[in-house]
């Protein structure tokens, strides 16, 4: 019995992180009304009151921008960023808020990133996505380009491209290449799919992964954020030291 015990026996479950020790979120979509994230600003003001309540101290949010779907321009999102901003301040809330893009690797990309007029945060990052059907032809172009025009890429959520999942070499490539590699915190949840979970795990056992974020669009994904505050790998890697969040703090 006592070895059937032990064999069934659950194992403890960690404490819950501490969100303080990462001070900056990365990747969210707070800013009302543009994009799949917040709809009214009362959306908006509810998902950061959550992000006070961890102890965060500063949100870059990072709406979507795509040809296609969302066309999103700086001149919309600076826009959307000042009223979440009064409205923040209004709250008499210790938190700032800052915004930037999170870019969809399209041929509309690619053409205006020579303009230098994309919206970046801390050292010059641009952060971007790529299509989750399969891997864009461009690709090694696009990082190119940015690179060469001053910018710093991170690639949002690469856990999420299952084109790359038996060809695992392609995380360690986008390192070599100087792309940065930003984990969604829910994806050790099993919110997307166990697959994204084992490779997100996988990620941060290579220390792989350089920032940290939350993609939050609703509520929904602050709760889901709890469950993965109790997780071992996201235990890891905040105390890898490898996390370049809190440098965006200033």
């Amino acid at each position: 019995m006592g070895f059937l015990n032990r064999l069934f026996q659950r194992k403890p479950q960690l404490p819950p992180v501490d969100w303080s020790v990462l001070q900056v979120d990365v990747h969210s979509h707070f800013i009302p009304g543009i994009d799949d994230g917040a709809a009214t600003i009362d959306d908006s003001l509810a998902l950061i009151e959550r992000f006070v309540g961890m102890g965060y101290k500063k949100v870059i949010t990072t709406p979507h921008v795509m040809s296609d779907y969302y066309k999103n321009t700086p001149e919309i999102i600076l826009g959307g960023l000042e009223k979440v901003r009064a409205g923040v301040k209004e709250k008499g809330w210790d938190i700032a808020v800052d915004a930037a893009a999170e870019y969809y690797l399209d041929p509309e990309f690619e053409e205006s990133i020579p303009e230098k007029k994309l919206l970046t945060f801390g050292n010059n990052y641009v952060l971007f996505e790529l299509p989750f059907i399969s891997e864009p032809p461009m690709l090694n172009d696009v990082i190119f380009k940015l690179q060469t025009n001053g910018y710093k890429p991170i690639l949002a959520h690469p856990e999420r491209y299952g084109y790359w999942y038996k060809n695992y070499a392609k995380y360690q490539e986008m390192l070599d290449r100087g792309v940065l590699l930003q984990l969604n915190i829910n994806s050790l949840t099993g919110h997307y799919s166990p697959e994204t979970k084992k490779i997100a795990e996988q990620l941060i056992k290579d220390g792989l992964i350089r920032f940290l974020g939350s993609d939050c669009h609703h509520i929904g994904h602050t709760e889901l954020m709890q469950v993965a505050a109790t997780q071992g790998a996201l235990h890891e890697l905040i105390a890898s030291g490898r996390l370049l969040n809190t440098q965006l703090l200033d």
